[in-house]
């Protein structure tokens, strides 16, 4: 059976792995059709993410159709088109009892810790798929980002009527944004790249973006947007550590910071910036169940548009000599889908 794995950074190789079998007790066999290329995968493509765990057949963004089901399985059925969650707990540590399985202490995310979807098929729990009779292979391989901005927009707990800042206009800081509107929040966008900025204007109508240039400028513009009191939410979706020992500055007081963007990097910050203003400090990782279910509804009903996030395709057979391209921002790439079968 025909797979793709990142041998090391920078390194993808096609290789030829053995077919996954009959699905046991709980499992299922699905087909992959359709693979969204994220952040997790251009930070392990790179080098750059500290989860990530080589050789690896990554994939987790997952379009997938049902082959075959196993004993006791009753949630799907064969024939059906699912999205996957990719977040494989142990269901037994201090997180998963308390029912936050996304950071469970003994967590395997498929493709980032354990083999993915960039293959024909692959056995999986049950449990991890999350059917809809409406969507299409694309737009389910799309559900595990906006899963991950609904997470963040969660933590952050925004109100209607607060300002909130979002750093960093790729897929996962675009989730958030789609949340956080969601919320009634005056939202505004922080990038450094203008095509960025611009795709938020266009396609959310963002009033307010910021184009960062590290000279100082950025905290002028924040004085006017907001006032002079900055911003009740602060989501910084960069992964870089130098934006997110800066963004605890952008809160106003009694603000929350949430980090969603990973980095390998230290992220430092004098004890005043935070203690002063009693700033509450989070990390948000992975998403919750409940998420799939509800983002897979608000797709079916048209709140949310994903047209425009497909902003790249490519095949399996390509994707190797065209992946490079899709780490570059200048290329204007927002979301590339890969037709895995």
């Amino acid at each position: 059976m025909k797979a793709i794995q990142l041998h090391e950074p920078r390194n993808f190789q096609h290789i030829d792995i053995d077919e996954p079998g009959s699905p046991g007790p709980g499992q299922v066999l699905v087909r992959t059709h359709r693979m969204g290329i994220c952040g997790t995968d251009y930070g392990g493509y790179l080098g750059k993410m500290p989860f990530f765990r080589y050789p690896r057949i990554p994939g987790h963004e997952l379009g997938v159709e049902v082959l075959e089901v196993g004993p006791g399985v009753e949630n799907v059925s064969a024939g059906d088109r699912c999205s996957v969650e990719p977040y494989m707990n142990c269901g037994t540590c201090y997180a998963c009892r308390k029912g936050n399985g996304n950071c469970c202490e003994n967590l395997n995310v498929i493709g980032v810790m354990v083999d993915g979807g960039l293959c024909e098929k692959f056995l999986i729990r049950a449990e991890k798929l999350h059917p809809s009779k409406k969507l299409s292979f694309e737009q389910l391989a799309l559900v595990e980002t906006l899963a991950i901005g609904c997470h963040a927009c969660d933590r952050g707990d925004s109100q209607e009527g607060d300002q909130v800042l979002i750093i960093g206009a790729g897929p996962i800081g675009l989730a958030a944004l789609e949340f956080v509107r969601l919320t009634g929040a005056t939202i505004t966008v922080m990038d450094m790249v203008e095509s960025r900025l611009k795709f938020c204007r266009d396609t959310y109508g963002v009033a307010h973006t910021i184009a960062f240039k590290g000279d100082g400028s950025e905290d002028e513009e924040i004085k006017k947007i907001t006032g002079g009191d900055k911003y009740a939410v602060v989501i910084d979706a960069t992964g870089h550590n130098g934006s997110m020992s800066k963004a605890l500055t952008y809160c106003a007081h009694t603000g929350t910071l949430v980090y969603v963007g990973i980095t390998t990097g230290e992220v430092s910050f004098t004890h005043p910036v935070m203690h002063r203003p009693e700033l509450t400090l989070k990390g948000s990782r992975n998403a919750m169940p409940g998420d799939f279910t509800r983002i897979i509804k608000l797709i079916e009903d048209g709140t949310i548009d994903t047209d425009p996030w497909i902003t790249h395709r490519t095949t399996f057979a390509t994707v190797i000599d065209e992946f490079e391209q899709f780490t570059r921002p200048e290329t204007g790439v927002i979301k590339a889908i890969i037709e895995v079968t």
